[in-house]
């Protein structure tokens, strides 16, 4: 975890939240007809009034006692984990009639209100799904991507990305219910469940629990098309498998850090595919990094999963159809990404040299998920984006772009004669980055500012052609993108690709190369990345239900158009 991110994580987890009447779901919340929710409201005890302290809270929905609205009595908790505040629960809630609720809780004088829509969605248009999650990609990224994978001569480029010729696109805000910057848990969070939420949290509200466990939940989109329509299931990732978006497809949890939790929800949802990395979460110290002693990967062997740890091992895997169940874990930590392992050979790779590609890992996992009958949905996530966009290292960044690029042609190429499929590229959030010219080494002069051109003296970066699958033969050349960021650490900037190891922002070798600058930080001082920023994202779109993406819409919707495209909310 990033050193600033954990900082602020830590105070947001500790820091006392200000005693004020809640209900969750909050107010202006969409809920998919049939879902299950957890139902939670937080009065303040006064204990300088010990009347209403002791008084009942009273729910109404649309103006009827919730107990008749919902079928069951919730239950009281007084002085919930002694935070001084009286909780009624009712877990797995569900409404089925669409329509608005109004949901009121009073306590003598106090009260609360909030209003919920609850919708249905006519019958399915997708058999499958393939929501596409790249991680931190920024509209830069993708023109980067394009320069270097397709070329640029007179003005033009010389072909499309996969994921910019997808007939249906849409703006997606991002922001979250304590911020407008989000992380990757809430974010993600949204598109899995459809409710917003804050940062850190994955398929949970963020109310006054003690326990990262015991916050609200929310069912999400995995485990609605398993319940109601019998759908197999894939996480698929070059990250850790428990890093926060691949966790928001099956976890609930208030801390996103929560790695060895994170593994047994993993185990209890019991996705087919799980593909990433993080084997070190499964296994017990000092092996790995768990303290209960438990072994996991015997544990999902036991339970019928089929284990590999190479990409070779994960192809003949995937096409024995004996394999019910696959796991693949092909790295301790998070994967390499395409630069390492396509031409530098840094990082890990020496220690993990049968890594597979993104693209490998998409073909397996559909390979397997295409045998159910009842379809499938299947998260993609290219993490590696945003880990080099914090470490303020773009060219990896871009690589592993291209190489979200090809795994998305993949997906197009085989969902291509079915028309069934619906495949999402969406961001989860962007970063502060932009291209604004070259650096060019034959420019006079010795500083990098004197290397950078602008404008007509920008000219064209000096890339060569690239190969068959749009990597360019090197990224050191003359005459370069000037790929820039826009909030970063105290740091030495040298212009150049970072061809000894991914970048680590502040490291002194980086300040000792040829015409390096030293870049006074404009983030707080505390901080040894870069963040996150606030745009919209882009999202594109093809097959049965991608038409629901268009103009700007919030990331909650892209669950909304999910669930109507699968036809989750049919009435039964």
């Amino acid at each position: 975890m990033l050193h600033l991110v954990f900082v602020l994580l830590c105070a947001a987890l500790a820091s006392p939240v200000a005693l004020a009447q809640t209900i969750y779901p909050l107010d202006r919340a969409e809920i998919l007809s049939g879902a299950r929710f957890d139902l939670k409201v937080e009065m303040p005890e006064d204990a300088a009034d010990a009347d209403a302290a002791a008084a009942p809270v009273e729910i109404t929905i649309n103006g009827r006692p919730a107990t008749d609205v919902l079928g069951r009595a919730p239950l009281t908790v007084p002085n919930e984990d002694g935070n001084r505040h009286t909780a009624v629960w009712l877990r797995d809630a569900t409404l089925t009639a669409p329509g608005t609720y109004r949901v009121v809780a009073r306590r003598g004088a106090i009260s609360a209100e909030v209003t919920w829509e609850v919708f249905e969605t006519p019958p399915a248009r997708a058999r499958n799904v393939i929501l596409f999650v790249a991680d931190g990609l920024s509209n830069a990224h993708r023109v980067a991507a394009r320069i270097l994978s397709k070329g640029i001569r007179q003005g033009r480029y010389g072909g499309e990305l996969a994921i910019d010729d997808m007939p249906h696109m849409a703006l997606v805000s991002t922001a979250g219910t304590d911020s407008i910057i989000t992380d990757s848990a809430n974010s993600a969070s949204a598109y899995t469940t459809g409710h917003k939420t804050c940062t850190a949290a994955i398929g949970v509200y963020c109310a006054r629990n003690t326990s990262a466990d015991g916050h609200p939940k929310v069912e999400l989109l995995s485990t609605l098309a398993r319940r109601l329509q019998g759908k197999a299931v894939g996480v698929v990732t070059n990250t850790e498998i428990q890093d926060a978006t691949p966790a928001a497809f099956y976890a609930h949890t208030r801390d996103r850090r929560a790695y060895a939790r994170i593994t047994e929800m993993l185990f209890e949802a019991a996705p087919e595919v799980i593909l990433g990395g993080g084997s070190a979460s499964f296994l017990p110290a000092p092996t790995g990094r768990r303290t209960d002693n438990v072994d996991y990967l015997a544990r999902f062997e036991v339970a019928g999963y089929r284990l590999v740890a190479t990409g070779s091992d994960m192809t003949k895997a995937a096409a024995d159809p004996a394999t019910r169940r696959l796991l693949g874990l092909f790295n301790t930590g998070n994967m390499d990404g395409a630069l390492d392992r396509r031409q530098l050979k840094k990082g890990t790779v020496s220690r993990f040299p049968e890594q597979p590609d993104l693209v490998e890992q998409v073909q397996s996992a559909i390979a397997l998920l295409e045998r159910t009958p009842q379809g499938f949905v299947l998260l993609v996530e290219s993490g590696m984006i945003d880990k080099y966009a914090h470490a303020l290292d773009w060219e990896r960044s871009v690589f592993d772009t291209i190489m979200l690029d090809n795994a998305v042609a993949a997906a197009k190429a085989w969902a291509a004669p079915r028309n069934d499929t619906l495949i999402v590229v969406v961001p989860d959030h962007t970063h502060p980055v932009s291209i604004i010219g070259t650096y060019d080494d034959s420019r006079p002069g010795t500083t990098l500012r004197e290397k950078l051109g602008i404008y007509q003296h920008a000219g064209f970066p000096a890339y060569a052609a690239p190969d068959a699958d749009g990597y360019p033969p090197s990224i050191d050349v003359g005459r370069r993108l000037a790929f820039t960021f826009s909030a970063y650490p105290d740091h030495c900037d040298a212009g150049r690709p970072f061809l000894a190891n991914p970048n680590k922002p502040g490291d002194e070798q980086t300040c000792a190369a040829p015409g390096a600058a030293r870049r006074i930080g404009n983030l707080p001082t505390r901080a040894t990345s870069g963040v996150h920023s606030g745009e919209d994202v882009i999202l594109t779109a093809t097959g049965p239900g991608a038409d629901q993406f268009r103009g700007r819409i919030d990331n909650t919707r892209v669950f909304r158009a999910l669930a109507t495209a699968l036809g989750l909310g049919v009435a039964r």
